[in-house]
């Protein structure tokens, strides 16, 4: 896990660029984003349910298994359909799982920082983690605070989360150019 973060820090640069580009942008124009969201969820899955159909089809043309693929490609084009419909409960259903993501992605992170070497910026996935989970919980208890409150939840925890990245990115490149990391200070 150390090496492949080390040689890919930039991928780790970029994801932290474009966490605060959004965060910036939830923060400054909140409606926009959360429209958008709910607009660009609900293209995913009408867009995913037109390719299960297409999988669903090619299946059954060779004789394989193609009910799973058709009926997930139906219920996708519905929940697409009913997101614009609907964009008030599709907003409640988004910031529930919007909730759920932060907490897997949370996980994930402690679980990843547990492989990554202290000296390599081990905390920084350590408050990473810490965040996405707070926002998870956050998210789970109050998901009609405000329409406006969770844009700002979100471009918060994506500022944070991106300068956090990128700081981390910088410790890595060090390391892949040969250049160690300064330790830090020892305590007796």
């Amino acid at each position: 896990m150390q090496g492949v973060l080390v040689r890919n820090w930039w991928v780790l640069l970029l994801r932290g660029i474009f966490a605060i580009v959004f965060g910036l942008i939830s923060l400054l124009a909140p409606g926009i984003t959360l429209e958008a969201l709910v607009l660009i969820f609900a293209i995913y899955a009408i867009v995913d349910g037109v390719f299960a159909i297409i999988a669903g089809v090619r299946a059954a043309e060779r004789h394989e298994r193609w009910g799973g693929l058709i009926v997930e490609g139906i219920l996708g084009i519905v929940a697409g359909a009913v997101m614009f419909a609907w964009p008030g409960p599709t907003l409640i259903f988004l910031v529930i799982f919007l909730g759920a993501w932060a907490i897997v992605t949370g996980v994930a992170l402690l679980v990843a920082a547990i492989r990554l070497h202290r000296l390599h910026g081990e905390w920084l996935l350590i408050a990473n983690g810490i965040l996405s989970l707070l926002l998870g919980v956050v998210l789970f208890l109050w998901p009609i605070a405000g329409i406006v409150v969770l844009s700002w939840w979100i471009g918060f925890y994506a500022l944070v989360f991106g300068v956090l990245l990128v700081v981390l990115a910088f410790r890595l490149r060090r390391l892949d150019a040969g250049t160690p990391a300064a330790a830090p200070p020892m305590f007796h």
